[in-house]
Formats: C-alpha cells, structure tokens, sequence
C-alpha cells in the first residue's frame, strides 16, 4: 500500500485491489529455514536522556549520554539469504484484480520492520502449480490452522484494513497537536489508532507416514498389538529404524540418535524430533482398541528426511527365534485412522495414559491395604497435582488454549480401554505418574495431541470426542441461587443466543429459523415437529443445555439437515462465559462436557421424573387435574414418537393465575428409554424436563 501510494492518497485502483485482497483467506507462507546465531550483547543509550541532561550542563552531554546506556541483547536468527519468502492467496475463479496486485507487488521496498531493501514478484498460478512450488520451497510452509492448538498466531489482513491503514497514516502527520491555553501553549502528542488486523493461527504441519503391522502368516492381514503395548511396540520399531538408518548413512548417526531416538537432545531439539504414535483402532462403539497402524510424523524443521525415516521403517519386522518374519510394517496410503486423532474439537481424552512425573500417586504395599488406605483429602490432594501437571504438559506441548475443566482418573473412559497401570511395563515411568485425562476446552482445539513426559512414547494420546452430538452444553459455576426460576434462565439464555448470533452472521443477513423458532416474516414456526433449538436449564446440577430438535422428537428432523446450522450456533456460542439473567443473578459460564451413558439426562432409563413444571399443551374440559395431566402427557410422549408409559404418576398438580394447569409427573415405562425427554408447553421456555433416576437404573427397575 505504501510503494502504491501517490503522495498522501492511493490510487482508486490499487485500493480496490488491495480492497478485494483484504476479503480472501489468510494466505499460506514459506520461508527460509533459520538456526539461532551467537548472541551479543550492545550497550545503548535510553529515553532518558533528557532527564539526565536536566542534571547536568548542556555541554556535558557525553558525559550525560553515558550514565544513561542499556544494554540490549541481539539473538539473530540465520538464514539462506537467497531462499524467498513465499505469499500464497487463495482464490476462486479469474479476477483481474489479482492481476493489477501483480502490478503493486513490484512497487513493495521493505519487508515488516526492518530497513533493509526488499522487493517481491507475484504470479497468479493454478492450484496445482501454487502448491508444488510451495512443496519445492525446501524452507517451512505454515498455514492457517484452527486456533488453540500448537504454533503462532500471525497478524494478518482482514475487511477494513486499508481503511485503517490510511486512517492511521493521516492521523500520523498530525500526531503533535497545539494544546494547552493561549498563554501557556504546549505541544500534544497523540497516539494514532492502530491498523486493524486479524490474529490468525499458523502452524506448520509435519510430514504424516502411515504404516500398518501385516502379519505374514495371514496373508497380509492386519496383525494386532494389545493397547498397554503402545511404548513397548513405539519404542522397537523407533531402535530397529535408527539402526537402519545409522547402517545406511553412518555420517549421521549423530543426527539420527538425536532425532529419531532422542538420545543427546537438549530442550531447543523437541520440535524437531520425530514422533512415532501408535493408532489403536476407533471410531466405533465396538471398536476393540488394538493397535494396527503406526502414524509417523516428521516436522519440517526435522534435518531428516522423511523418505529416508519411511525407508527405515518399512524395514521393521518381528522374527521368531529361527529368524521367520511374524509380522512386519508396510507403508499404507489409507490413512482415515490417523484423521480421527487429528480433527478438532473442544473435549479430548487420553487413548493411553499421561506420564506426569511431578504428579505420582502414593504407592501403597499391596500387603498392606488396609492399613495405607487414602482418604478423601489425600486423593484429593493426588487429583489436583495431576491436574495442575496436565496444564503444564499443555505448556510443554505448546498448545496456547487452556482447559476449562479437567479430570484425572486411573480407569479408562473407553469400554475397550486399559487402566493407566498397565502402561508401565517396559518403560521407565513408575505406575503410580501414569493417569487418564479427559478434558474440556472454550473453543476447539485441532490434533494431533501427546501429551506428558512419554509423549515421544506413544504415551499421552489424546482422541476428541462429541459425546453427544446436538447438545451444547454449559457449566453454571457461580451466581446461581438455590431457588432460580428455570423459565427466566432460560429466557436469558435465548436472548443471549439470538443476540451473539446476531453479531456471528454477516450484516443484513437474518437469523436462520433454527435459533428463532420463526419464520422471515416473523410468524411462529409450525408444522407439528420441533425444528428450532431448545434451551434447558438443568438447575438442580447447574447446567444450561441447548438441544437441538433432532434429539428432541424422534420422528422429527434428522441431524443431517441441521448439522450446518448447529455448527454455526456452536461458533457463536463460543467463549459465552456470562449470562445477564436479569431477577436471577449474573451467571459464570464454561463449557462442560456429557457423557451419554451416564448422564440423567440422557442415560437409558425406564422411570423419569419431571426436572422443572410440566406444562399442560392443551385444556382439556371435564376431567379432573391429575386426569387432564395424564392424558395431556401421553399425548405429548406420542407426538414425539416416545412409546406409551406403563403408568403415569402426578406427583404434584396445580392451576396458576390464569388457569394453567402444570405439575410434576414420574413416568415408568416398559423397556429403558434414553433421553433427552422435554415436552410441553413450555418445552423451549425452560419447563417440561425431566431426568432418569440412577438408583432405580442401577438396580433394573
């Protein structure tokens, strides 16, 4: 923008090129790999020269100049001085805009804040010729990534940059202002307004290899490890591919010992090693959990190559005592095993166990059981140093976001998984630091993450998980009070939906039908089904739900056709920590995690009890209140495709002031229903919710 310039003003048309570059995505970036250099120490003199010269006469200035020297220390960074740093835009279609950016680009003549000359060349390429060129960089390519996992957040332009650009640029040249009265004038200085500009996550992916255990006997079929095996099989393939390697290419065997196998690495060599993940087997709810795929990953800055690592472990195998190959690893291009540990989400738990070492647990002589048992203070006091060390090894692992919510336990979360204990064999970690973690994030995190001190181990692996699809749900951490009215929390929280998805939308466009229940013309939705999102307070275990009408009625919408819209809302919703509620109080958010099978909500169950005020749908004349209830919410029960109750139970009836009738209900059924179960009147009003009584569940009933 400033080589265009004329003068003080910008050409009509760089602006506007400049105005659709604003409007694309953040751009890919290459650049030259860099080394730190020695660094040096330069003594220089400070602001404050002037309060030092008011100390001494005018002619003393050397003298003044050197009470007042600093010293700055200069690390510089080294790098191939002919290598480019390479911008890449991404755009649909042709635009001749781009070609005039091309023009602008040769007028560039200083690159960020140095002073050193610079210029540039742009080309508009083709998605396929952009990328290779890219890929034959030799430097390190970052590119956007989802914010709050590992890496660097990057300013970068957005809608209304130029603008601000040139606001700030005439604002500049008048910085130094008269003030002060006639008598007295004195000389005001004025900050100009900062340019305005986004904070985009940049990371810097590394090279994914995906190997599968064949077993030679079964004709290339998978061969299968147990999940406590995950160090153990880690670190024989990593031993057996550094001696390859170091058999192959014996000058770098210092090199690949220290960044293959770790030996010899200093704290500055962790981004750069090799890591080597088992990838036990998920994504089902039968999913036994063995491990058939290795997943290797090289970072960029690795100086191995990753087709010479590739070449080392496609020679791992296991033989018999008479030498007979059992099973071996065989380079595979499927790789839809290791996309399930890398998507992003906001609740991850650990595949295998965390090795905390400043978090180990008492160990107790198995003799001696009764007597070294724990209270509740001690193991209380063990949780919560596990989990200060699990947001320390989120430090360690560079991952920026911190966890809402944590929780550390010995037994696994999966059906098909291992307590943390049988980890330890064959490694140097004790049991008692091994821990399963699960944990809750604001906003989602992208994968892949190992975390702990054995995450070049296999140890530490962590899956995200959507524990219930079509449920956002909130922790209500402090401000509520005992006896809140669920219907004004609930009105509270759709204001507070309908007003941040206001501001998510772009200007102009409505608020789609599933968040207002209305249509464009501002008629209530209808059509006999729940289309729209609900809100559920779950005051009695200080939640705020927002379910989506899928779970709601079961002959209604399907997930599918509403996935994008609830998608959307989750994004608006993101970082809602408040929520004014007006008689009820100012309530602390954070995100809390569900658990399906467990949670009353929406456990399988056969009795269910009424949460808060079930509200009659209709008036029905000539029946008594507990009649009208009963009918009322077979009804209900019916119209979302819930079977019908064995037997109905009023617990309590009343009439309010304009004759609605509303009470408390327990409905028992024939065979367990799982939830979520919200009927009535005031189903999106916070009434008509009812939980599962776990009691009851646990012993059949």
């Amino acid at each position: 923008m400033a080589g265009a310039a004329e003068g003080a003003k910008v050409p009509d048309a760089a602006r506007d090129a400049l105005d659709w570059l604003e409007r694309l995505p953040p751009p890919a970036v290459a650049a030259p790999r860099g080394v730190p250099g020695q660094g040096y120490t330069r003594f220089v003199p400070n602001n404050d020269l002037d309060a030092a010269l008011s100390r001494k006469n005018a002619s003393d200035i050397e003298d003044a100049v050197a009470t007042v020297r600093v010293g700055k220390t200069i690390r510089p960074i080294l790098f191939d001085d002919a290598a480019p740093v390479l911008y890449c835009w991404s755009f649909d279609g042709g635009d001749a805009r781009a070609t005039a950016l091309c023009e602008l680009a040769e007028y560039l003549y200083q690159l960020g804040h140095g002073i050193d000359m610079a210029w540039a060349e742009a080309v508009v390429l083709h998605a396929h010729e952009a990328q290779e060129r890219l890929s034959q960089h030799g430097g390190i390519v970052y590119r956007p990534s989802a914010r709050g996992g590992a890496g660097r957040d990057i300013l970068c332009p957005q809608p209304g940059t130029g603008r601000s650009l040139a606001a700030r640029f005439e604002e500049t040249r008048i910085r130094f202002r008269r003030g002060g009265s006639n008598r007295k004038p004195v000389r005001v200085f004025v900050q100009p307004a900062k340019p305005l500009l986004a904070s985009v996550a940049y990371n810097a992916p590394p090279k994914r290899l995906v190997f599968a255990l064949r077993a030679t006997e079964a004709r290339g079929g998978f061969a299968s490890r147990r999940l406590s095996e995950a160090a153990v099989l880690v670190v024989t393939a990593r031993d057996r591919a550094v001696a390859r390697l170091c058999e192959a290419i014996p000058a770098r065997a210092d090199l690949i010992e220290r960044y293959l196998a770790g030996r010899g690495a200093t704290d500055a060599d962790k981004s750069a090693r090799v890591r080597i993940v088992p990838l036990p087997s998920i994504g089902h709810p039968h999913a036994d959990m063995t491990i058939r795929r290795l997943a290797v990953h090289v970072p960029q800055t690795c100086p191995l190559r990753a087709d010479d690592v590739a070449w080392a472990l496609a020679q791992v195998a296991w033989t018999d005592a008479d030498g007979v190959i059992l099973d071996e690893l065989q380079p595979v291009d499927d790789d839809a095993m290791a996309d399930r540990y890398e998507h992003s989400g906001r609740c991850w738990r650990s595949v295998t166990p965390l090795a905390l070492s400043t978090a180990r647990r008492r160990r107790i002589d198995p003799a001696r059981t009764r007597d070294e048992a724990k209270d509740a203070n001690e193991r209380a006091r063990e949780e919560a140093r596990a989990v200060h060390a699990v947001r320390q090894a989120l430090r360690h692992a560079e991952i920026g976001a911190s966890p809402t919510s944590v929780r550390v336990q010995r037994e696994p979360f999966e059906s098909h998984g291992e307590r943390a204990e049988a980890f330890a064999t064959g490694t140097r970690f004790p049991k008692e630091a091994l821990w399963h973690v699960s944990m809750t994030f604001a906003e989602p995190v992208s994968g892949l993450l190992l975390l702990g001190d054995g995450r070049y181990l296999g140890l530490g692996l962590m899956r995200p998980v959507d524990p219930m699809s079509g449920v956002l749900a909130f922790a209500i951490e402090a401000g509520l009070h005992g006896d809140a009215d669920p219907s004004l929390v609930a009105r509270a929280a759709r204001r507070a939906m309908l007003a941040r998805m206001q501001v998510a939308l772009p200007r102009g466009n409505p608020i789609p039908r599933y968040v207002t229940g209305h249509e464009n013309n501002g008629a209530p939705a209808r059509g006999g089904v729940h289309s729209h999102i609900a809100v559920v307070p779950d005051l009695p275990r200080r939640r705020l739900l927002f379910v989506a009408p899928s779970l709601l009625q079961r002959n209604g919408v399907e997930w599918r056709e509403i996935t994008g819209d609830h998608v959307r809302l989750e994004r608006a919703l993101q970082g809602m920590n408040v929520l004014r509620a007006g008689a009820v109080g100012l309530l602390a958010l954070a995100p809390a995690e569900l658990d399906a099978e467990s949670d009353p909500l929406f456990a399988p169950s056969r009795i269910w009890e009424s949460v808060s005020d079930y509200r009659a749908a209709r008036h029905r004349r000539r029946l008594t209140d507990e009649e009208a209830l009963k009918v009322d919410a077979g009804v209900e029960l019916t119209r979302i495709g819930w079977p019908a109750p064995s037997d109905i139970e009023i617990l309590m009836a009343r009439r309010g002031s304009r004759g609605g009738l509303s009470g408390r209900l327990k409905l028992t059924f024939a065979t367990a229903q799982a939830g979520p179960l919200v009927i009535g009147a005031t189903m999106h009003k916070g009434g008509g919710v009812f939980a599962c009584d776990h009691r009851r569940r646990s012993r059949g009933a």
